[in-house]
């Protein structure tokens, strides 16, 4: 079985995500950690519990950092509504998280299974960050870090340059990717266009009538509508499950390429944007594999699958 480590500030589209990697026959998922970005760490613990139950899963679930290294918090409610998941308010799940803190949680993990763990992560970096600045050495132990942010030299979706998981704590991210670890960059246009999934598409999913199936269209209501009438998409973005995907099925991948690539922290203006040097015009050494394009169709199929079971 592969093991992935799932850091999340679980919403509607994270929500997706989580209930993909459960649905993966040859994935363990040994641990789920929390961290501040769409919502707040309460909202975001209570949106990951209920995913989980809908799933019939049990995961170690840890409670990390409250707010950015060095920013204020900024949410999402724009486009995940007040509550993170469409404003469905769903109940409070009957499980608990686990009393030891996230990064705590990530630096042991990665310890007792040394080689072995994909960490996936779909919100701001902050827990790595803070877990990378108490042990560095844990860097050398991941076996794949798929990371869900930035944009890769193209339109960001909270600012003109920048993706909102890495406008939201760019120091972290900026550490992170400064890191050593064996990063693969998901940026959130691989969700965009024919990757979008159409009323049509959605419909479908709907008519599954599972649980997960349900909980994937209904969670997502606010998404849709930002999705088309604020980010001008043809329908539903889930950037969230597309980095999943591409954790769960490196196959799908179609074209990358690595590359020395920075955060930017400095400017107002282009606060978190990811700077590719896709032409190596400042001799750096590559730090990030940067996934530029996917198998849309299979990226489709795999989540219609997992939302099935």
């Amino acid at each position: 079985m592969r093991k992935l480590l799932i850091d999340t500030d679980t919403a509607s589209d994270d929500a997706v995500a989580i209930m993909m990697a459960h649905s993966w026959t040859d994935v363990e998922v040994v641990g789920i950690t929390i961290v501040n970005g769409n919502v707040p760490v309460e909202q975001g613990l209570k949106n990951a519990l209920y995913t989980l139950e809908t799933c019939k899963a049990s995961t170690p679930v840890y409670v990390g950092c409250k707010k950015p290294i060095l920013r204020e918090s900024n949410y999402a409610e724009w486009f995940h509504g007040k509550d993170g998941m469409g404003n469905m308010y769903y109940p409070d799940s009957h499980l608990k998280p686990q009393l030891s803190d996230a990064t705590d949680a990530i630096i042991d993990l990665l310890k007792t299974y040394p080689g072995e763990i994909t960490l996936v992560t779909l919100g701001p970096l902050t827990n790595i960050a803070i877990a990378l600045s108490r042990a560095p050495e844990i860097a050398s132990l991941v076996h794949r870090c798929v990371v869900m942010g930035g944009a890769a030299n193209t339109v960001g979706n909270v600012t003109p340059a920048a993706e909102y998981n890495i406008w939201v704590d760019p120091e972290a991210a900026k550490v992170v990717f400064h890191s050593g670890m064996p990063m693969e960059m998901v940026g959130w246009e691989l969700s965009r266009y024919a990757a979008a999934l159409t009323s049509t598409e959605i419909d479908m999913i709907a008519a599954f009538g599972t649980q997960k199936s349900l909980l994937a269209v209904n969670s997502n209501r606010v998404a849709i509508e930002a999705s088309i009438n604020l980010q001008g998409a043809m329908g539903l973005t889930l950037a969230d499950p597309v980095a999943m995907a591409v954790a769960l099925d490196p196959a799908i991948v179609t074209r990358q390429g690595k590359y020395f690539v920075d955060v930017e922290t400095i400017s107002d203006l282009t606060r978190g944007m990811t700077v590719v040097d896709q032409l190596g015009v400042l001799d750096k050494q590559p730090n990030i594999t940067v996934v530029w394009e996917i198998d849309i169709p299979r990226w489709k199929e795999i989540l219609y699958s997992c939302l099935k079971a």
